[in-house]
């Protein structure tokens, strides 16, 4: 398992429907499933990676403070972001093709990535984005025409 600081749980109503789907949609692999109680099958836990990298933790309704966005009006309080390794376009094409709402189509970025933005089957709000060339951050500063405070970014 990859040594992560960060990871992010998404609640679905349908979660088992939603493994599948992110799996045809996003391409992402299931790589833990710990299936609920019969009596409490929204206890379950997934988790998901994408070509091998990263992890998505994935569940169920389990208390009124988890909630998809299928039950809450299509609010989200987060976006996930994606990094692929290349193949930007075709994961769109792959994820229209399985009936996500494309939010934003593919485009060039200021800071050097390309990106798309997408709604699930659920309404959660996804980034796919692929680094495609280095700009500086003066560069990038000149593209927005505002300051940008980053550590590591030269």
């Amino acid at each position: 398992m990859d040594d992560i600081t960060f990871t992010s749980s998404l609640a679905y109503r349908e979660p088992k429907a939603a493994l599948a789907w992110l799996t045809k949609a996003f391409g992402f692999d299931v790589t833990m499933q710990i299936e609920g109680p019969p009596d409490a099958p929204e206890m379950c836990h997934y988790e998901m990676s994408c070509a091998g990298r990263g992890r998505i933790m994935i569940g169920g309704e389990w208390t009124a403070r988890m909630r998809s966005p299928a039950s809450i009006g299509g609010v989200n309080s987060q976006r996930v972001h994606v990094q692929l390794p290349g193949g930007l376009d075709e994961h769109c094409a792959r994820a229209r093709a399985a009936g996500a709402v494309i939010d934003a189509e593919p485009a060039d970025q200021f800071y050097g990535d390309r990106t798309y933005r997408v709604l699930d089957l659920e309404g959660h709000l996804w980034t796919f984005s692929t680094h495609i060339r280095d700009v500086s951050r003066a560069e990038a500063e000149e593209a927005i025409g505002r300051p940008i405070a980053a550590a590591d970014w030269a």
